[in-house]
């Protein structure tokens, strides 16, 4: 056995840095935004749909609205301000620095809770559940429902740093979490997620099932099997077909991103319309809406969201994700041995991904809660954050004691 050499004082010194948990306070200079502002001037703007409705994607005059409202209406320093109240903070894991969100509670029974964004989503996903989650009390509520929030910018999202080699897949991220709460001193909590967020969490519960206490999805990491397809009943054959849509019509930018993640990333790193429109057409196709998203997201908000790509240039970075998660095939999450740890679910109806209670007690051990809402879709943060929230604590009451 080859002995090992003594560590040096600069090795000591590397490893205190690397663990070091720092304010990390956002100050875009003036000049990036001004670029920003020249760049959406000179857009060249395609010709207008040949349709009346957006099934060839987002509509030419919906989008020129969008970046008008961008250029001369919005305002990121407000935003801005806004993350650095959070507690805006960063640290290294897995040699990537990791900006995140932590929110202290005042009330002195408060759990620790992760919540996990997906793309393309983003740590501001999270920004109306903030206050009622840390202090109930304020805001109609129990204290004993009270969450201290930890909420992070995934790898190559966002302010965080970017991979620059493959590998960083969901495993990976899931591993770094664990890593990131132990190192804020958090020895178990409890972590929700929705899109890809859902699939770090289901990754979190297998790997470390001892520190996780329970966990929320209001994006069920639950697939049918062929034989639950040919056994499903009238509604889940419903959620069957939503599904089936999505995969055959709505899904186009995931193949893209999953196949060819450079190549569309030259034209969202150039152009902010682009990306807008790129970013849009989600907020589009998978909220609960009667064909106009802004009528459940705040424009500005949707705004905020695409800035959080633009900004840090993490288009192509964050799409990058969907190439790895091919490479490892890890979207069967849901295969195997029932899961351990006590799980609820919120079932929001425009939602393209559902999934029935049976199908659902079929892969968690203990179904903490299983509710089938009334309005909301895949930003249910954005779109139903009080019902949201209500859907956490009423998972997690059961379990909050140790």
């Amino acid at each position: 056995m080859t002995a090992r050499p003594p560590k040096t004082e600069e090795h000591l010194l590397k490893t205190v840095v690397t663990d070091l948990v720092e304010p990390y306070p956002i100050a875009v200079p003036d000049e990036e935004l001004q670029d920003l502002l020249s760049r959406l001037a000179a857009t060249r703007w395609p010709d207008r749909e040949t349709v009346l409705d957006a099934g060839q994607g987002p509509q030419l005059e919906r989008i020129r609205a969008l970046c008008d409202h961008w250029a001369t209406g919005y305002d990121w320093r407000r935003t801005e301000r806004d993350i650095n109240s959070f507690g805006s903070s960063r640290t290294v894991l897995d040699g990537i620095p990791i900006h995140f969100l932590h929110i202290r509670s005042a009330e002195p029974g408060a759990a620790p809770l992760l919540l996990c964004h997906g793309w393309p989503g983003s740590i501001l996903e999270f920004r109306h559940l903030i206050g009622p989650l840390t202090d109930p009390v304020a805001h109609g509520g129990n204290a004993e429902d009270a969450f201290h929030l930890v909420i992070p910018s995934m790898p190559g999202f966002g302010f965080s740093g970017k991979p620059t080699t493959t590998g960083w897949n969901i495993s990976r991220v899931g591993n770094a979490w664990i890593t990131l709460m132990q190192r804020l001193g958090y020895d178990n909590w409890f972590a929700q997620g929705g899109d890809w967020g859902a699939a770090v969490v289901e990754q979190i519960t297998r790997t470390a099932p001892e520190r996780c206490r329970g966990v929320h999805f209001n994006f069920p990491m639950v697939f049918p099997t062929p034989q639950e397809m040919s056994e499903a009943t009238t509604e889940e054959q419903h959620m069957m077909a939503r599904a089936q849509r999505y995969q055959s019509e709505l899904d186009g930018y995931a193949r893209e991103q999953a196949t060819r993640p450079q190549t569309i990333g030259y034209s969202l790193a150039d152009s902010p319309a682009g990306l807008a429109a790129w970013i849009y057409t989600l907020f589009q196709d998978v909220t609960d809406n009667d064909g106009n998203p802004e009528k459940v997201i705040d424009r500005d908000e949707i705004l905020d969201d695409i800035m959080l790509y633009w900004l840090p240039n993490a288009a192509a970075s964050s799409a990058r994700l969907y190439w790895e998660e091919r490479q490892n095939n890890a979207m069967n999450a849901g295969s195997g041995e029932p899961n351990p740890v006590p799980a609820g679910f919120s079932i929001f109806p425009g939602e393209a991904v559902q999934a029935s209670r049976r199908w659902i007690e079929r892969r968690y051990e203990t179904v903490l809660h299983y509710a089938q809402l009334e309005h909301g879709g895949h930003f249910a943060a954005l779109e139903q954050p009080g019902v949201l929230t209500e859907q956490i604590r009423t998972t997690f009451r059961p379990v909050r004691v140790s």
